[in-house]
């Protein structure tokens, strides 16, 4: 199962502007500007938190269980990339206001976060009092950090969180969110780290949670949900398998958003040997091989991957034959998707690996 939450808040701490708030942006970002003489860098640097409460009850009570986390962040055209680098995500150490400023605010607007401030108080608070400098306060060290590998070509983030998140889960430190930056600090213009050095790496650019697109960010909860017990339905055996089709059972054209839904699917042979059954062959529903039958999810319009095949999109079976949950939570209302499958058998050399794309999709309403 692939569990979608929207952030609860996010904003982008500027470094060049140290008291502006920009709570209220479209576009979140990591950006890097390094004079001409190589002398001044200024950079910023990414707040977003989101309620874990729901995942973490669903955890208490078995219903999720061994999980992994993902940050999802979607490329709002990042420009003047070099060809490799890293993004860091930290557990942030201070709690925050996200504010309702925009980075062209003009006065700028200084209720909210900002890279000096972390409310919008009267009296205000600084991330580290009697410090001028700040962008912000996180937890460091083996288990507080996360990364992802970016070239020019691959710009939306999907980050493995899954220590972090388990922190917040655990209590070890309350959760207040990511902070996500470069590595090391500014200040430091001899620094080998990306962030404190001269060397140019780009602006990263991301979707907010105020964007007006479909990609605003999101914590993904991965976990096997799958259930097997096949009751007196045979398998398809491995020839079947290789000239095999895939329907799906009672698809709806629409599905309520944050809807649970129960998805059936049958896997049979494109040309049944006939037989003196009774029950007509082509009507015999067979079941798919266990624990190598996955489902994938696109955005039907863009192909963009939603859930990809994975620990957490295996296919289950029961006595009447094959099927996988979706929790629609996170799903984009309005929107189409598209299904696909792969289905593994054999083992070794002789093993196969088919992918099957019928064309099903189905819409996801208000």
């Amino acid at each position: 199962m692939h569990y979608f939450t929207f952030a609860e808040k996010d904003s982008t701490l500027y470094q060049a502007s140290s008291s502006l708030n920009a709570g209220l942006d479209e576009v979140l970002e990591v950006r890097k500007d390094v004079s001409d003489t190589g002398d001044s860098v200024n950079v910023s640097r990414i707040l977003v938190k989101f309620d874990i409460n729901s995942i973490s009850s669903s955890i208490n009570d078995g219903t999720v269980t061994n999980p992994r986390f993902f940050l999802n962040l979607y490329d709002a055209n990042s420009n003047n990339l070099a060809t490799s680098q890293s993004l860091y995500a930290y557990p942030t150490s201070g709690s925050w206001v996200m504010g309702d400023g925009h980075s062209y605010d003009n006065p700028v607007t200084t209720e909210g976060c900002s890279w000096y401030y972390k409310d919008g108080d009267t009296d205000r608070t600084q991330w580290e009092p009697a410090v001028s400098a700040s962008g912000g306060t996180w937890y460091s060290g083996s288990g507080f950090e996360a990364s992802h590998s970016i070239s020019h070509k691959t710009i939306d983030i999907r980050m493995d969180v899954t220590d972090i998140v388990d922190k917040w889960l655990t209590q070890t430190v309350p959760n207040e969110g990511f902070m996500i930056k470069r590595d090391g600090h500014v200040g430091n213009l001899n620094s080998s780290k990306d962030e404190g050095s001269t060397a140019r790496f780009g602006n990263l650019l991301f979707f907010s949670s105020d964007t007006h697109t479909k990609y605003p960010p999101t914590l993904e909860t991965v976990w096997d949900d799958s259930q097997w017990s096949t009751g007196s339905l045979s398998p398809l055996t491995k020839t079947n398998i290789e000239d095999m089709v895939i329907y799906m059972k009672g698809l709806q054209p629409e599905y309520k958003e944050k809807s649970k839904a129960k998805f059936r699917l049958v896997g049979k042979e494109r040309f049944p040997e006939p037989t003196y059954s009774t029950t007509p062959s082509n009507l015999t529903v067979k079941y798919l091989p266990s624990g190598s039958s996955f489902y994938s999810i696109l955005d039907a319009e863009t192909d963009d991957v939603v859930v990809p095949y994975g620990s957490g999109s295996k296919i289950s079976c029961d006595s009447t034959g094959n099927y996988f949950m979706l929790d629609l939570q996170g799903y984009q209302p309005e929107r189409y998707y598209k299904l696909e499958f792969r289905v593994q058998s054999g083992s070794g050399a002789d093993s196969t690996d088919q992918y099957y794309d019928e064309g099903f999709t189905f819409k996801v309403g208000q």
